[in-house]
């Protein structure tokens, strides 16, 4: 029986059992195997991990585990303190765009709030969703393990928080958003871009009280949904002036 040490960094432990967190894992096998399949054994998905360290030398995913190999794994959070010779998350994209499964419902809509691309229907199989993130290099969001180790998936991210106004902060967080942040473009219901639309053409569609008071009106170039600054405008700013100023917050500490 072989027998390999394994050692997560930083946040990587958040998919470790309690009592392999922040301890060196003796890993026992018997059969051959890429240190990328050991690791995901372990609990630990594949979009996570930024470099992985052997015995002192830095390998890809393709390295082949052997007995008594000394093994520490890191997140991107790691690259502030160490230089690897060998990445393994790709390059960040230059147009962020996401696609989210099942649980994650509220951050879709907000993640469309903040004006930012965003793929979600309640209906999607995990298998759809890794097909949708590697054709149209879309990133990944889920709260499924599993759904992340499937190795169509390239860009992927597990969101920590179960709590929604937390966990778009995660998000604008851990990829670096908050001055992407362009509000009010997209439609909240389907993804679709917003566009100004004369009040005139869509007059029989408002209520009698909007046909009154509302002169500006912008309108989904997808699914037509029409949208107007009313209780619920101002509703979702304190919503978006929170998020950015917790930012200032967390600089401030």
């Amino acid at each position: 029986m072989a027998i390999a040490y394994f050692y997560f960094h930083a946040e990587l432990n958040h998919f470790l059992p309690r009592h392999q967190k922040q301890v060196r894992i003796s890993h026992a096998f018997e059969e051959r195997a890429s240190i990328k399949d050991t690791i995901e054994s372990l609990g630990v998905p594949h979009p996570e991990v930024d470099f992985i360290k052997v015995n002192d030398e830095y390998v890809d995913f393709s390295y082949i585990v052997t007995d008594g190999d000394i093994i520490d794994v890191y997140p991107i959070s790691s690259r502030s303190n160490i230089t690897p010779s060998i990445y393994l998350l790709p390059e960040t994209l230059s147009n962020i765009r996401f696609v989210l499964d099942i649980h994650l419902g509220k951050l879709a809509t907000s993640l469309r709030l903040l004006g930012f691309d965003t793929l979600y229907r309640n209906d999607y199989e995990d298998e759809e969703l890794a097909k949708i993130s590697y054709n149209q290099t879309r990133i990944l969001l889920t709260r499924d393990k599993g759904l992340l180790m499937r190795s169509l998936v390239t860009y992927g991210y597990y969101v920590r928080n179960t709590n929604p106004e937390k966990q778009i902060l995660e998000i604008l967080q851990r990829f670096d958003l908050f001055k992407l942040v362009s509000p009010f473009k997209r439609c909240l219901r389907c993804n679709g871009l917003l566009e100004s639309v004369d009040k005139q053409l869509i007059i029989e569609q408002l209520p009698e009280n909007v046909q009154s008071q509302v002169d500006q009106f912008q309108r989904c170039q997808s699914c037509q949904r029409i949208y107007w600054k009313g209780s619920h405008y101002e509703r979702l700013q304190q919503f978006i002036d929170g998020v950015l100023n917790s930012k200032q917050v967390n600089e401030c500490h």
